[in-house]
Protein backbone atom coordinates (compact mmCIF):
# COMPACT_ATOMS: atom_id res chain seq x y z
CA UNK A 1 0.00 0.00 0.00
CA UNK A 2 1.46 3.38 -0.92
CA UNK A 3 2.18 5.96 1.73
CA UNK A 4 -0.73 8.23 2.35
CA UNK A 5 -0.39 11.70 3.79
CA UNK A 6 -2.01 12.61 7.05
CA UNK A 7 -4.25 15.07 5.23
CA UNK A 8 -5.61 12.36 2.91
CA UNK A 9 -6.21 10.07 5.87
CA UNK A 10 -8.20 12.72 7.68
CA UNK A 11 -10.33 13.70 4.62
CA UNK A 12 -11.20 10.20 3.44
CA UNK A 13 -10.82 7.77 6.29
CA UNK A 14 -12.69 4.87 4.64
CA UNK A 15 -10.58 4.95 1.53
CA UNK A 16 -7.41 4.27 3.32
CA UNK A 17 -8.19 1.57 5.82
CA UNK A 18 -5.59 -0.81 6.77
CA UNK A 19 -5.89 -4.40 5.70
CA UNK A 20 -6.79 -5.53 9.15
CA UNK A 21 -9.57 -2.89 9.30
CA UNK A 22 -10.97 -4.07 5.98
CA UNK A 23 -11.06 -7.69 7.12
CA UNK A 24 -12.69 -6.85 10.41
CA UNK A 25 -15.35 -4.70 8.69
CA UNK A 26 -16.12 -7.29 5.98
CA UNK A 27 -18.10 -9.57 8.31
CA UNK A 28 -20.15 -6.54 9.38
CA UNK A 29 -20.55 -5.51 5.76
CA UNK A 30 -21.53 -9.02 4.74
CA UNK A 31 -23.96 -9.20 7.65
CA UNK A 32 -25.51 -5.86 6.63
CA UNK A 33 -25.78 -7.03 3.02
CA UNK A 34 -27.45 -10.23 4.11
CA UNK A 35 -29.80 -8.33 6.38
CA UNK A 36 -30.64 -5.85 3.57
CA UNK A 37 -31.22 -8.76 1.20
CA UNK A 38 -33.55 -10.43 3.71
CA UNK A 39 -35.39 -7.16 4.22
CA UNK A 40 -35.77 -6.71 0.45
CA UNK A 41 -37.06 -10.29 0.12
CA UNK A 42 -39.50 -9.72 2.98
CA UNK A 43 -40.69 -6.44 1.41
CA UNK A 44 -41.03 -8.18 -1.94
CA UNK A 45 -43.01 -10.99 -0.32
CA UNK A 46 -45.27 -8.54 1.52
CA UNK A 47 -45.78 -6.55 -1.69
CA UNK A 48 -46.64 -9.71 -3.60
CA UNK A 49 -49.11 -10.71 -0.86
CA UNK A 50 -50.64 -7.21 -0.94
CA UNK A 51 -50.99 -7.35 -4.75
CA UNK A 52 -52.52 -10.83 -4.59
CA UNK A 53 -54.89 -9.68 -1.86
CA UNK A 54 -55.82 -6.61 -3.90
CA UNK A 55 -56.43 -8.76 -6.97
CA UNK A 56 -58.66 -11.08 -4.96
CA UNK A 57 -60.51 -8.13 -3.45
CA UNK A 58 -61.03 -6.60 -6.92
CA UNK A 59 -62.23 -9.95 -8.26
CA UNK A 60 -64.80 -10.22 -5.46
CA UNK A 61 -65.84 -6.60 -5.99
CA UNK A 62 -66.27 -7.25 -9.73
CA UNK A 63 -68.32 -10.38 -9.00
CA UNK A 64 -70.48 -8.41 -6.57
CA UNK A 65 -70.92 -5.64 -9.12
CA UNK A 66 -71.83 -8.15 -11.83
CA UNK A 67 -74.37 -9.80 -9.53
CA UNK A 68 -75.87 -6.42 -8.62
CA UNK A 69 -76.07 -5.45 -12.30
CA UNK A 70 -77.75 -8.75 -13.17
CA UNK A 71 -80.24 -8.30 -10.34
CA UNK A 72 -81.01 -4.75 -11.47
CA UNK A 73 -81.40 -5.94 -15.08
CA UNK A 74 -83.86 -8.64 -13.92
CA UNK A 75 -85.74 -6.06 -11.88
CA UNK A 76 -85.94 -3.68 -14.85
CA UNK A 77 -87.04 -6.50 -17.15
CA UNK A 78 -89.78 -7.48 -14.68
CA UNK A 79 -90.95 -3.86 -14.43
CA UNK A 80 -90.90 -3.52 -18.23
CA UNK A 81 -92.90 -6.74 -18.63
CA UNK A 82 -95.39 -5.56 -16.03
CA UNK A 83 -95.80 -2.19 -17.75
CA UNK A 84 -96.15 -3.93 -21.11
CA UNK A 85 -98.94 -6.13 -19.75
CA UNK A 86 -100.59 -3.07 -18.22
CA UNK A 87 -100.38 -1.13 -21.50
CA UNK A 88 -101.67 -4.14 -23.47
CA UNK A 89 -104.63 -4.54 -21.11
CA UNK A 90 -105.41 -0.82 -21.33
CA UNK A 91 -105.16 -0.89 -25.14
CA UNK A 92 -107.39 -3.97 -25.36
CA UNK A 93 -109.92 -2.36 -23.04
CA UNK A 94 -109.97 0.82 -25.13
CA UNK A 95 -110.27 -1.24 -28.34
CA UNK A 96 -113.28 -3.10 -26.90
CA UNK A 97 -114.78 0.21 -25.82
CA UNK A 98 -114.30 1.74 -29.28
CA UNK A 99 -115.64 -1.40 -30.97
CA UNK A 100 -118.76 -1.26 -28.79
CA UNK A 101 -119.25 2.42 -29.60
CA UNK A 102 -118.71 1.77 -33.32
CA UNK A 103 -121.19 -1.11 -33.30
CA UNK A 104 -123.70 1.03 -31.46
CA UNK A 105 -123.19 3.95 -33.89
CA UNK A 106 -123.47 1.57 -36.87
CA UNK A 107 -126.68 0.11 -35.47
CA UNK A 108 -128.13 3.59 -34.85
CA UNK A 109 -127.15 4.76 -38.34
CA UNK A 110 -128.55 1.62 -39.98
CA UNK A 111 -131.84 2.15 -38.12
CA UNK A 112 -132.00 5.78 -39.26
CA UNK A 113 -131.32 4.80 -42.88
CA UNK A 114 -134.06 2.15 -42.75
CA UNK A 115 -136.44 4.67 -41.24
CA UNK A 116 -135.51 7.26 -43.88
CA UNK A 117 -135.93 4.67 -46.65
CA UNK A 118 -139.29 3.54 -45.30
CA UNK A 119 -140.46 7.16 -44.93
CA UNK A 120 -139.31 7.91 -48.50
CA UNK A 121 -141.15 4.89 -49.89
CA UNK A 122 -144.29 5.88 -48.01
CA UNK A 123 -144.10 9.47 -49.29
CA UNK A 124 -143.52 8.31 -52.89
CA UNK A 125 -146.56 5.95 -52.69
CA UNK A 126 -148.72 8.71 -51.29
CA UNK A 127 -147.46 11.41 -53.74
CA UNK A 128 -146.33 9.69 -56.97
CA UNK A 129 -146.70 12.81 -59.17
CA UNK A 130 -144.56 14.97 -56.86
CA UNK A 131 -141.95 12.23 -56.67
CA UNK A 132 -141.67 11.89 -60.46
CA UNK A 133 -141.55 15.71 -60.90
CA UNK A 134 -138.86 16.00 -58.20
CA UNK A 135 -136.82 13.23 -59.80
CA UNK A 136 -137.11 14.87 -63.26
CA UNK A 137 -136.06 18.26 -61.85
CA UNK A 138 -133.07 16.69 -60.06
CA UNK A 139 -132.04 14.87 -63.24
CA UNK A 140 -132.31 18.09 -65.27
CA UNK A 141 -130.15 20.06 -62.76
CA UNK A 142 -127.54 17.32 -62.61
CA UNK A 143 -127.48 17.07 -66.41
CA UNK A 144 -126.84 20.81 -66.69
CA UNK A 145 -124.07 20.68 -64.09
CA UNK A 146 -122.25 17.76 -65.70
CA UNK A 147 -122.56 19.20 -69.19
CA UNK A 148 -120.38 22.20 -68.35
Amino acid sequence: MPDVSAHEKSTNPTRHMSESDEKSSNPNLESAKAHAKEAAQAAKSHLKDAVDSSKEHLKHAADDLRAAAEAKARELRDVAESKTREFRETAESKAREFRTQAEQTYGDTAARVRTFQEDSETYIRQNPLKAVATAAAAGFVLGMLFRR
